[in-house]
């Protein structure tokens, strides 16, 4: 079959590999389509992922497709089946998977391949985050799955109350699905962006008010303008990942708010904070990593409704064979949001 190979740092090559074999309890997935996120754009930049991927391995985590291959045991699948395969699975039996942090997971298995025509899905995945695609809900919807579900938990950790300001940093998908289900659970949305093409996308996503960086040159004096009283935001999430957005998050925040650290920053990474200002207006410093079960069926109802939809998120469509232009592409910051890669095509 033909897949995608991370062997470095903006180093992806289109090459032909053995389809995997399944066993026990394994299922064989035919590709019909996998999306670029945030997170693959940041491992082809740094060229690994401490906690998800070391090459040379298979690249790419979030697809829907087609059960080509069921293994002895599985249950509850047969081939033809179309469904979605997330990219890990908590063990369900350590010490954070018992106190209901299955994100935290001493033993969370991942599984990487989804720029590939075929994807061998765990054991352990099958059985605890593979989902069957209802009927009316397209491949593209069904694969946007896993960012969903990371975003959901980002703002159930949170907790906003309605009518609460949640300010979102960042104008890619993340930022992007911030705010649409901030607005669904009744916030008002002021979004933080660079580009002119993410103020429009912001407003199409339900942001009440933008700021955008390149033209204001006092970011956080203009969305504390926005506030009542210019107290700030109830709620500030940063999904950028940059030192200075950190920075920017807390001098945003009210008395008392909440920031969330949902951007990953490099490793290493530092940032300076006011202490003063942290103890005595007694902020909520958080942040939240990744996905558990809970959100994933959460973020899949969610779809399955069409509250949230791929074709607001999903801004071209490209082969396989040229996934590595598209992630040259995406480092241009040239206003798409998320490509389509097509592995049959």
């Amino acid at each position: 079959m033909t897949a995608a190979v991370l062997y470095g740092k903006e180093d992806v090559k289109i090459e032909k590999v053995p389809i995997p074999r399944v066993g026990e309890g394994e299922v064989l997935i035919k590709v019909q389509v996998a999306l670029t996120c945030g997170t693959d754009l940041k491992v082809y930049q740094r060229g690994y992922h401490a906690r998800m991927i070391v090459p040379p391995a298979l690249f790419g985590h979030e697809l829907a497709g087609v059960i080509e291959e069921v293994g002895p045991g599985v249950r509850g699948f047969r081939p033809g089946m179309r469904v979605v395969a997330l990219n890990s699975a908590p063990c369900a039996m350590c010490f954070y998977c018992s106190k209901h942090q299955e994100n935290l997971c001493e033993d969370l298995l991942f599984n990487n391949g989804a720029y590939a025509e075929y994807i061998r899905i765990p054991r352990r995945i099958v059985e605890t985050n593979m989902l069957a695609i209802p009927p009316g809900v397209s491949f593209e919807n069904a694969a946007m799955c896993e960012p969903l579900a990371c975003v959901l938990r980002g703002l159930h950790e949170t907790k906003p109350d309605i009518g609460d300001t949640v300010v979102v940093i960042g104008g890619g998908p993340i930022g992007m699905m911030f705010i649409q289900v901030a607005k669904i659970a009744g916030c008002n949305v002021i979004s933080v962006v660079k580009r002119d093409s993410q103020v429009s996308a912001a407003k199409r996503m339900g942001a009440n008010d933008v700021v955008q960086i390149t033209k204001e040159p006092h970011p956080v004096e203009a969305v504390r303008a926005l506030t009542p009283e210019r107290r700030g935001g109830d709620v500030v999430i940063e999904a950028v990942g940059r030192p200075q957005a950190w920075e920017w998050a807390i001098d945003m925040v009210r008395k008392g708010g909440t920031v969330n650290f949902f951007g990953g920053c490099a490793s290493g990474t530092k940032v300076q904070l006011d202490t003063n200002r942290l103890h005595y207006s007694e902020i909520t410093l958080k942040a939240t990593f990744h996905h558990t079960p809970e959100t994933v069926r959460r973020a899949f109802a969610l779809i399955a409704e069409k509250k949230i939809r791929g074709n607001d998120y999903i801004t071209g469509e490209a082969p396989l064979s040229r996934l590595q232009h598209v992630l040259r592409h995406m480092l241009n910051r040239n206003g798409d949001i998320k490509t389509a890669i097509i592995p049959g095509h």
